[in-house]
């Protein structure tokens, strides 16, 4: 028997994180996108508490289609950096949560090259063989292009080859499918999700805010942002409130 769709107004947060790891100094650019080990440990330990099972896109995706119902909320983390290996994964797997880590390709065991103009401070992003042991430790990866550029900076062939090319060299190091994408810097114009639908792309992620529906375009879906100033109030707030739908839609 078919499963029933879920209606359209039920809100699905799916969290977006960047660093797991002590935030620098005070003063120091994009401070924000650090979330400490223990408050990310707490958060998840919160979100089993309210009744949430964390899932990667890839499970997500029969809630986000309407075939399934449940309390469930995306876990992802953009960029790939080795302390979402070194201090996520450990409490992902404790909880019983999946995620999903948008991966730059070319930039694979270096560094977070494309914050270096701004004066954010260079941090280490997972090896390949890294990102296998994430694998194999129950989480998935997602394409975040192969030099995690701006899109609406380069032209189309370029933006093209960046979304194609890092999908495919993924899949070839993973000897997985790369389902997932999300655009960098969150920058994107039409052309770019007509790109993403004509490469197979199930589901692509954005940093406009609120929570996501069956009614969203998989295409663009809003995500949840929880950030080193995230207390533990408000984020319950943003998971399970319209505190953050106000902001996106």
């Amino acid at each position: 028997m078919p499963a029933t769709p879920a209606s359209p107004t039920r809100p699905i947060p799916i969290l977006v994180y960047h660093q797991i790891s002590e935030a620098p100094s005070k003063g120091s650019p994009f401070r924000s996108l650090y979330v400490s080990p223990s408050s990310f440990s707490r958060q998840m330990a919160m979100l089993k508490l309210l009744g949430y099972q964390g899932l990667s896109m890839s499970a997500l995706l029969p809630y986000l289609r309407g075939e399934k119902t449940g309390k469930v909320a995306g876990i992802t983390f953009d960029d790939g950096y080795r302390n979402n290996l070194t201090h996520a994964l450990p409490v992902l797997q404790r909880r019983g949560f999946s995620s999903t880590c948008y991966a730059v390709s070319r930039l694979l065991g270096k560094t977070n090259e494309w914050d270096r103009d701004i004066g954010i401070a260079q941090v280490p992003l997972m090896t390949a063989d890294e990102l296998r042991l994430w694998v194999a430790g129950g989480q998935e990866v997602g394409s975040h292009t192969q030099n995690h550029v701006r899109l609406l900076r380069s032209d189309d062939n370029t933006a093209r080859a960046e979304m194609t090319g890092d999908r495919t060299a993924l899949e070839e190091l993973l000897a997985t499918p790369v389902r997932h994408f999300c655009y960098p810097f969150g920058e994107y114009a039409p052309q770019h999700v007509a790109m993403a639908r004509q490469a197979g792309f199930q589901t692509v992620t954005t940093t406009r805010r609120g929570r996501s529906s069956s009614a969203n375009d998989l295409m663009e879906l809003p995500r949840v942002p929880v950030v080193r100033s995230t207390s533990l109030p408000v984020f319950w707030l943003k998971v399970a409130t319209a505190y953050e739908d106000r902001d996106g839609r």
